[in-house]
Parts: structure tokens; C-alpha cells; sequence
């Protein structure tokens, strides 16, 4: 729409395309109104002919499959706020903590740590899919009830995962952000229903998905009304065997071409080694990721899940002074509660 169309204008474009059978989904920025004519039939869109009415500035044809979250109809970098705490447009996000809750000592020892260096976000997973039917796969209600109470001391947002639509309840009545991961990318109606709520969304790559599957995922997501959502690349898996993961660093700037959601990247799952973590990490972010959730545990060697992969809380301070190097050099900011919140178009 032209910088200054009227509310009028901007409803009389909705109803033309809601009559012509498509979803309207009107995005405001601060100038410029933009409104996303969404349909299965391609036609139907190109039929409305709306150049010529009042207050339109353009009509643009989006070919890709994924439309509400691609850079054609909101632009690049959206801004996702999670408690407050910008991720995206220069606001960096440092998610940190262990990959599994195990108890309330190991909780909180982690969250003290990860506060103190820096982290912005804390991660840990009350419900954790595993491999194997006898690992340990979380506490469950338990969990969350811990990160709650980590939260309350540290005021760090809590990120922690979503693996079935029965746990959503009680997941929603602590996470400040659902996370959904590698395993779950595809699967629809977990995606739809996490689209119903209004909690922001770490969506995972899967292991085997092309980016484009990866952002037909956060689609589903969009598509139910949320559209809050963070893209985390976290590895593929290839041929090679020396890493847990192979990395895609170039999923990072291509996803953030083909979509307006900030990207974020797992060195930890990536790499599965605790020596490679920094080095992934510092490509990660000059690569133009908007942050990273790495995995931080007091005592590594008895962690009960994926603790060869989980960086010294100890020794974390020094690891985060050596990525914010490579933060400042991207010209980012670490979000805090009291930063700025961008105004996206």
C-alpha cells in the first residue's frame, strides 16, 4: 500500500481479496501497510486486478511456496521479541544452558553461570527426544516447574522444547519460547498447533531437510496466526563422520535472503565435540547468524545427556568474551530487556 493509504483504503483491499476467495494477512510497519494475498489457485490473485485501486502502491507475485514468512512480503530481518528481549536486526541472542534438566542443583548451577557470562536466554529441556528408548528423556512437569524457578532468580527467559501437542499446556505455562526441534520439523500438527498460541517459536532444521522444507515448516507455522518465529540451523547429516553434524554455514545467509525470520545456529549439536564448538560458533555469527544456544552443564562429565558436547560452566565466561568479539565485529548487540525494539516494515 502507498505510505499513506487510509485505514479505509487498507480494509477495502482485504475485503476485494477475501471475496475473490484468498486469506488477506495485513502486515504494518511504520510507514508502509503490506497485504499478503495468501491462495492455493495462483489465478485467483492474479484476477483481482488491484493496481488500480485506491491507495495501492504495487502488487507484487510471490512464486515461492512459502509465502507469509518470505523476504518478499515483510521484507529481511524481522524482529522477534521474547520477554521482551529482541532477536533479530542487530540484537543478537545468547541461549545457553544445560541440554536436559536433571535437577534442581544442576539447573541452577548452569543458570547462575550462563547469567554471569553474558547469556541473554536460558535453554534446558524438561521433555528431551532421544535416539534410544532407555536414555534418559527428561523430568518432565518436574523439569519446567525448575526452569521456572531458574528463571525467577536469574530473570532469564526460559527456551526449552515442545515434543507433543499433550504437552503443550503445561510447556505454554513456562516457556517464554517453545522450541521444537530436528525431529519434530515436520510434523504438522504440532506445527499447527504451536501456531494457534502467541509464544515465540525456535523451529529447528531438520536433519535431512532442505532449507526450503525448513521454511515450508515455519509457514505452517505463520499460516495458523503465528508469526513470531525463530529459524535454528543446528547440522546436517552427511557422509562425514568426524563431526555429529556437517554443519551448514551457507544455510545461514540463504535463509536469512529467502525469509524475514532472523537465524540462529546450534554449534553444540552441530559439532557433538566440545573443542569444536568455539570455532563453529565464531563462523556462525559472521556468517550473519542473530545468535546462538550452545549447551552449558557444572559438571559435563556426568551429564546425563550429551555431555561430550557441553561446554565447562566454569569456564563459559571466557568462551562468551571470545564470541562477543566476533558479535561486535558484526556490528550486533547482545538483546537485553532494556534494549530497543526495531520497528520491522
Amino acid at each position: 500500500m502507498q505510505e499513506g493509504a487510509t485505514d479505509e483504503q487498507v480494509r477495502h483491499v482485504v475485503e476485494r481479496i477475501e471475496q475473490a476467495g484468498a486469506r488477506a494477512h495485513p502486515s504494518r510497519g511504520e510507514f508502509v501497510t503490506v497485504i499478503g494475498a495468501i491462495g492455493d489457485d495462483r489465478e485467483i490473485v492474479a484476477s483481482l486486478q488491484l493496481e488500480g485501486e485506491p491507495g495501492v502502491e504495487k502488487v507484487v507475485p510471490i512464486l515461492k511456496p512459502y509465502k507469509l514468512v518470505s523476504s518478499d512480503f515483510r521484507g529481511r530481518d524481522q524482529v522477534v521479541e521474547v520477554a521482551g528481549r529482541p532477536i533479530g536486526g542487530g540484537h543478537f541472542a545468547l541461549i545457553a544452558g544445560p541440554c536436559a534438566v536433571e535437577s534442581r542443583e544442576q539447573t541452577f548451577a548452569s543458570a547462575r553461570a550462563c547469567k554471569a557470562a553474558g547469556a541473554n536466554f536460558l535453554r534446558g529441556g524438561a521433555y528431551k527426544p532421544r535416539t534410544s528408548p532407555y536414555a534418559f528423556s527428561g523430568l518432565g512437569k518436574a523439569g519446567l516447574e525448575i526452569l521456572a524457578e531458574a528463571r525467577e532468580e536469574t530473570g532469564l527467559p526460559v527456551v526449552t522444547e515442545l515434543m507433543d501437542v499433550r504437552q503443550l499446556e503445561d510447556v505454554l505455562e513456562v516457556a517464554d519460547m517453545i522450541q521444537l526441534g530436528a525431529r519434530n520439523m515436520q510434523n504438522f500438527d504440532l506445527l499447527r498447533e504451536v501456531g494457534r498460541t502467541s509464544t515465540p517459536v525456535l523451529l529447528k532444521r531438520g536433519m535431512a531437510a532442505t532449507v526450503e522444507e525448513w521454511l515450508l515448516s515455519a509457514e505452517y507455522i505463520a499460516r495458523e496466526g503465528n508469526s513470531a518465529i525463530v529459524l535454528c540451523e543446528r547440522g546436517i547429516r552427511t557422509f562425514e563422520t568426524a563431526t555429529r553434524s556437517t554443519l551448514d554455514i551457507s544455510a545461514v545467509p540463504v535463509a536469512k535472503q529467502q525469509s524475514c525470520l532472523p537465524v540462529i545456529v546450534d554449534p553444540s549439536h552441530a559439532a557433538g565435540k566440545r573443542d569444536l564448538i568455539l570455532p563453529m560458533a565464531r563462523a556462525a555469527v559472521v556468517a550473519g547468524a542473530d545468535g546462538l544456544i550452545v549447551e552449558v552443564h557444572p559438571a559435563p562429565e556426568h551429564a546425563l545427556c550429551d555431555g561430550p558436547q557441553a561446554l565447562h560452566a566454569d569456564t563459559f565466561s571466557a568462551w562468551v568474551a571470545d564470541v562477543q568479539r566476533c558479535i561486535d565485529l558484526m556490528g550486533k548487540v547482545l538483546a537485553s530487556g532494556d534494549a530497543p525494539v526495531a520497528v520491522g516494515a
